[in-house]
């Protein structure tokens, strides 16, 4: 730690910190538009300017100046510096001047208005008049893709756009070009960005050149309605903020989460919203001669009971699907209890995951932040830049600190950072555990759902827990055995041991033609439902699950209700309702709670609370909200003693389509154009 002093302020810091990571420690406030604590440092804006005691004779940048760079003076006191000078608020003023030169006064017109960092400095920095007299220079806009808007006239050159792509998101499509006056922001050759991760470039904007296209015009920020949420659109649960307007969702902003997102959302998250109000099912309907109608809740639940009351309890089943939250799945789980079926599953056909092994057996065990302190990542049956691209972008900052070996075994993908690709099946993991090196610190393995859900998925988790086992993957203080779900729902499901009971089918016996004649299908619109079976659906939009439904029940989404999820490191989060659902839909438990009592099954709760209550009576952990229950270690070594017979046939990925994984995303207008342009790019690349 090094002794200084900042305006007067005494304080220890350590000496690789920056003058303006000090002032900050201080309490000492420093304006800023290139630096940014995530990225790499630029120092030209020059807005941070500070003065150094006994230094050169005019401002220093203090975003590019280390503490341990500052002398003391020759008496022995102590080295120095000042935030608030007549130097510091001349040189100040003079840069916002100098930035003001070209910058538009498109402030009543600018979507950044109300949330833009040179409106609020330029409060207090600017002046009322301008010295300069000429022309402002003006920029053409550049297209970069429908979910960023330009207006490059407004570009101050920060560059934190160009840092972040580069860097976090791992794509070289966004630079500098030209000099002097001619300098511009642009994508090199004037093509859309591919990031999964573009979007984060208008959070990082200091002005108004790079906002939101699909927002653009829409409101204003004072006018919303702020609710702090976690993400359901993969299985990371990112921390989120739902901006709504009266009943709107207008825009999803992200919220700083060191553990799990830093402050990075993918676009998927992000630009989904307009999805929340397409497509939606707003009342019940009910099947009659081949075509849905509109009906009451009580016609729709009469229409259910008979059904049920006139079907053995062995042919009745339940499916949950990707978004379907904790408190719902316990109380169907509970009704499909009551009317005596064994028969429920909430996972892909073939997948081996199951509550029975330990919860260890299907969490990313490391944790999200463990990865950075690997020292070597096998990555089988996953591409996690379309799965989970948060999670890609954190292995890649892990990629960028050195020393780390990454290898992947599955299909070939850009994953925004280079690996050694090690083969495409199960064969090449019988050659690691022979071959792979055993003394190393701290390894992890990413297994991915393409590796898993498949006939043979058992033998190949069996295969990868004996790889954990014989090199060192688990160890004291130190589980590097990591499943990586896809499915928001899929972690809760298990934890509640929503898998078939004794006897019970599982989810490609229940799509065998004949075997279910009554299925309650919760929300799963991604498996193929086949004819026969009488079909209650419970969801948001009319996807896959709706077009076979005999019965309709509308649910709400994940911004319309507080609902339970857990993502795939074991975090038990909660999301809180932004907006009531649209019409006469309801929140998923109370339709559940509401058909037990006219099926003579009656639920023994009449409230959220109450259920709650049941729930953390039954499954503890539940009741504790953002923290890890760590599964026992001794479960994966377990499994490596399953055995069974792995297939020949290679992984493939279970996300195609990153835009398009559930019915949310289907029908939002933006994601569809994102995809449109994704299987563009795919084709011109295989070309």
């Amino acid at each position: 730690m090094t002794k200084i002093l900042v305006d007067d302020v005494e304080i220890d810091v350590p000496p690789h910190y920056t003058l303006l990571q000090a002032a900050e420690a201080a309490g000492a406030e420093i304006p800023r538009f290139c630096y940014h604590e995530r990225l790499s440092i630029a120092g030209n804006c020059r807005m941070c300017l500070v003065e150094v005691k006994g230094g050169p004779p005019k401002p220093q940048a203090s975003c590019a100046m280390n503490v341990r760079d500052v002398r003391g003076g020759p008496d022995g006191s102590l080295p120095q510096f000042f935030t608030k000078s007549p130097m510091v608020k001349k040189a100040r003023e003079g840069v916002m001047e100098f930035m003001l030169i070209n910058h538009p006064l498109d402030c009543p017109i600018c979507d950044q208005g109300g949330e833009c960092d040179l409106q609020d400095q330029a409060m207090a920095y600017g002046k009322d008049a301008s010295r300069y007299q000429e022309d402002k220079r003006a920029v053409e806009d550049k297209y970069i893709g429908p979910l960023v808007k330009t207006v490059m006239t407004r570009c101050i050159h920060c560059t934190r756009c160009v840092r972040f792509t580069t860097e976090v998101a791992g794509i070289t499509e966004l630079g500098l070009l030209g000099r002097g006056e001619d300098a511009e922001i642009t994508t090199y050759l004037e093509k859309a960005m591919t990031s999964e991760m573009q979007g984060n470039v208008i959070d990082l904007c200091p002005v108004g050149a790079l906002t939101s296209r699909p927002y653009a015009f829409n409101a204003r920020p004072w006018e919303l309605q702020k609710t702090e949420s976690i993400d359901v659109m993969d299985a990371l649960g990112s921390a989120i903020r739902v901006d709504s307007r009266g009943r709107e969702v207008m825009r999803v902003m992200p919220r700083v989460n060191e553990a799990i997102n830093e402050e990075w959302i993918s676009d998927k998250t992000r630009f989904i919203w307009d999805g929340l109000k397409t497509q939606r099912l707003d009342r019940p309907y009910i099947r009659e001669n081949g075509k849905l109608r509109p009906a009451s809740w009580g016609e729709a639940f009469t229409v259910i009971a008979a059904k049920v009351k006139a079907t053995n309890p062995a042919k009745i089943g339940a499916l949950a699907g990707q978004l379907a939250g904790v408190e719902e799945m316990f109380a169907l789980k509970q009704l499909m209890a009551s009317l005596g079926s064994p028969n429920l599953d909430s996972r892909y056909p073939g997948s081996p995951l199951h509550p029975k092994n330990g919860r260890a057996s299907y969490l990313f065990n490391s944790t999200i932040a463990g990865i950075e302190e690997a020292d070597a990542i096998l990555i089988i049956g996953s591409n996690p830049r379309k799965e989970a691209a948060v999670l890609n972008a954190r292995i890649r900052k892990r990629y960028l600190t050195g020393k780390v070996t990454i290898g992947l075994v599955g299909e070939q993908a850009d994953l925004s950072y280079p690996y050694n690709y090690l083969g495409a099946g199960p064969e090449s993991l019988e050659k690691l555990i022979k071959d792979a090196p055993s003394n190393l610190e701290k390894p992890i393995i990413i297994v991915g759902q393409g590796a898993l859900n498949r006939p043979d998925g058992a033998a190949i988790l069996a295969r990868v827990a004996d790889l954990a086992a014989k090199k060192g993957v688990i160890k004291d203080g130190w589980n590097g055995f990591n499943i990586l779900h896809t499915e928001a729902s899929a972690v809760g499901a298990l934890d509640l041991g929503f898998v078939p009971g004794e006897g019970g089918l599982d989810t490609a016996a229940m799509l065998k033609p004949g075997a279910i004649d009554v299925l309650f299908n919760l929300g799963a619109d991604e498996v193929e439902i086949p004819a026969g079976a009488f079909v209650v659906y419970q969801g948001t939009h009319g996807d896959a699950g709706a077009h076979r439904a005999d019965v309709i029940l509308p649910g709400a989404a994940y911004t319309e209700k507080s609902a339970t999820y857990v993502n795939t490191e074991g975090r038990v989060q909660m999301t809180n309702r932004a907006v009531f659902p649209p019409g006469e839909a309801k929140e998923d438990w109370a339709i559940v709670r509401a058909l037990s009592d006219v099926l003579g099954a009656k639920l023994p709760y009449d409230s959220l609370n109450g259920l709650r209550a049941a729930l953390y009576a039954a499954f503890p952990h539940f009741a504790g909200l953002d923290t890890i229950s760590a599964g026992d270690a001794s479960s994966i070594s377990a499994l490596a003693k399953m055995g069974g017979k792995a297939e020949k046939a290679a992984f493939v990925n279970p996300v195609g389509a990153f835009h398009l994984t559930n019915a949310i995303a289907r029908a939002s207008k933006v994601m569809g154009e994102c995809a449109s342009l994704a299987s563009g790019n795919a084709a011109l690349a295989a070309e």
